[in-house]
């Protein structure tokens, strides 16, 4: 919880577990220029946001992303996958070619991410 008073010539900023009494007490002196929030944090992964987003995105714009993060190009990516071709990598990330389970469990291992998220 947070509560912010704010005045010409006075700034009072509590945060943490405040007593009601004392908000109220804020609220008889300063009035309307009291606000209070109850800020809490949830996790991302539960939003209906990340939830959303996350049924958007393919393995193959994912397989993209964390190439381009490791600074690694198309036909590099391929080499270490075992001699695919450019063309090959970039059909996977167009989705225009699946990821079998094996290049998945082979990818999952060198971003050091869940196998899921390429499948």
């Amino acid at each position: 919880m947070q509560v912010h008073v704010k005045t010409p010539h006075t700034k009072i900023d509590m945060t943490g577990d405040i007593p009601e009494k004392i908000i109220r007490m804020l609220k008889d002196i300063y009035g309307k220029k009291v606000t209070v929030t109850d800020d809490k944090y949830v996790n991302v992964k539960d939003t209906e946001w990340y939830k959303n987003i996350k049924s958007k995105i393919t393995p193959g714009e994912t397989l993209s992303f964390y190439r381009k993060m490791h600074k690694m190009t198309q036909k590099e990516l391929g080499e270490k996958l075992g001699n695919f071709s450019r063309q090959n990598i970039s059909e996977m990330e167009r989705n225009i070619r699946p990821i079998s389970k094996k290049n998945a469990k082979q990818l999952s291992d060198m971003f050091n991410i869940s196998i899921d998220r390429l499948i």
